[in-house]
């Protein structure tokens, strides 16, 4: 693999597939489901930009995994410098949430490479296309700040109020008579037998008989 020719820009192109799509349909159908189908248009802009075509990407993986070989690939060369364009076919081929795609956007801004997003005519390299990327990535942070909003008020109304079903938050605490322990345990009753008459662990029902035993001062038979 060349790097970066001076006075000329490389380009790299990324495609991408889901396992799940068996569609044979043509038009836009086709553009999701069909790799090559994806490839075609990409190298044509390429062409006409007269950028130099360095490698093409892809991957056959739903967009939701986070590891893609491809695009992890992608993503090693250019930290290493090796094109200084990268075009897509779509925002979805690319990029699993909005946030996936501003992170790699500004990634992509560090390492001095430009991005191009043939549908939705997203470039980079233009005055229009910076533009785009700067409302892009503020909807995502206002994205972040509902999403954290919502979060922090579901969380102080569950601690106030309880669950939606009423039901205080976390387990439920286990309520048990003490006394009842300390009657079942003089009557002989197994410590296993009472934990699950009380629905409780065993060591929980010994601590209650010795407390009972305590405030009660009475012995336990035999003891």
């Amino acid at each position: 693999m060349a790097a970066r020719r001076r006075g000329g820009r490389n380009a790299a192109i990324y495609v991408r597939v889901s396992t799940a799509a068996k569609s044979k349909q043509i038009d836009t159908v086709n553009f999701v489901h069909n790799l090559e189908v994806q490839e075609q248009p990409l190298r044509e802009l390429v062409q006409q930009r007269g950028w130099q075509f360095q490698q093409i990407y892809s991957d056959r993986a739903s967009g939701a995994k986070e590891k893609r070989p491809g695009l992890n690939a992608l993503m090693a060369d250019a930290r290493r410098g090796l094109f200084d364009v990268v075009v897509v076919w779509r925002f979805d081929r690319f990029a699993r949430s909005v946030k996936q795609l501003v992170l790699a956007l500004e990634e992509f801004r560090a390492l001095g490479i430009d991005f191009v997003s043939h549908q939705e005519a997203l470039d980079t390299s233009t005055p229009m296309g910076r533009a785009m990327f700067t409302i892009v990535a503020a909807i995502a942070e206002l994205e972040r700040n509902i999403i954290r909003e919502r979060v922090v008020a579901g969380l102080e109304y569950a601690h106030t109020n309880g669950t939606r079903s009423g039901k205080p938050v976390g387990r439920p605490r286990v309520i048990f008579r003490h006394d009842q322990v300390f009657e079942l345990r003089n009557q002989g009753v197994p410590w296993r037998q009472i934990a699950k008459i009380c629905g409780v662990g065993v060591t929980t029902v010994r601590r209650a008989y010795q407390s009972m035993k305590a405030k009660r001062g009475v012995p336990k038979p035999g003891e």
